[in-house]
C-alpha cells in the first residue's frame, strides 16, 4: 500500500513541475515579445564610407555610383538606402555608349522594396544629349520609368537655349520626352526654323 501511494504522489509532483515550467516558458516568452517591441530597428545595418558602386550589364558598365556616406536600413518594414551627405551618379546609355550623363545632388535616398529614388539639394542632371536639368528635388519612379517634380527646374542645352517649369515636370527617366508645367524661356534664334510667309 505504502508503494501505491509513493507513486501517486510522485506523479502529482512530476505532473505539477511540467505544468510550472510551461507557465514559466509561457511567461518568459512574453516578456521578450514585450521587451522585442521596445527595441529599435530604424538603425543602419551597412554602412559605407567614401563607397563607389558599379552596375555592369553583359559586362558593360550601366551606372556609376559615388557617395561619401550611404547607410542601409535593412531591419525595418520599409527598407531603404540613404546617402546623406551627397551622391555623384554616371549612367551611360546604349545611344551613347561613351558618353554618361550625370547626376549630382546634396541627399538621397531609395526606398528599395518600390524601388523608388528621391534626391534633392541642388539637384543637377546633364543627359547624355548634353542637356543641363537643375532643380531643388527629383523623383524617380523606376517601375514606371517616370521622373517628376513640382519644383521650378531650369534646362540649357549646348546652343544656349534655356527654359523654366516653374511649377515642375514629368519626363521619361531617360528623357527622351517631357513636359513642363508654367513655362518660359529664351531661344538662341539662330538655331531656330525660318518660318515662310
Amino acid at each position: 500500500m505504502k508503494d501505491y501511494c509513493v507513486k501517486i504522489i510522485h506523479l502529482k509532483t512530476s505532473q505539477l513541475f511540467l505544468l510550472l515550467m510551461f507557465f514559466l516558458i509561457h511567461s518568459c516568452e512574453e516578456d521578450l515579445t514585450k521587451i522585442n517591441q521596445n527595441k529599435k530597428t530604424n538603425f543602419a545595418s551597412t554602412v559605407i564610407h567614401n563607397g563607389t558602386i558599379i552596375q555592369r550589364d553583359s559586362g558593360v558598365v550601366r551606372v556609376r555610383f559615388q557617395a561619401p556616406l550611404i547607410e542601409q536600413y535593412e531591419l525595418i518594414d520599409s527598407p531603404y538606402i540613404e546617402a546623406k551627405k551627397g551622391i555623384y551618379l554616371e549612367f551611360f546609355d546604349k545611344k551613347t555608349p561613351k558618353v554618361p550623363g550625370k547626376i549630382w545632388a546634396k541627399y538621397a535616398k531609395n526606398n528599395v522594396k518600390k524601388d523608388f529614388y528621391f534626391a534633392k539639394g541642388h539637384v543637377k542632371i546633364i543627359t547624355t544629349e548634353g542637356q543641363t536639368f537643375v532643380t531643388e528635388t527629383i523623383n524617380w519612379d523606376k517601375r514606371k520609368k517616370q521622373m517628376y517634380t513640382k519644383d521650378t527646374v531650369y534646362v540649357s542645352d549646348k546652343d544656349g537655349n534655356i527654359l523654366v517649369g516653374a511649377h515642375g515636370m514629368v519626363a521619361k527617366d531617360d528623357f527622351s520626352e517631357y513636359t513642363f508645367f508654367s513655362n518660359s524661356g529664351s531661344f538662341n534664334s539662330t538655331n531656330l526654323p525660318a518660318t515662310s510667309k
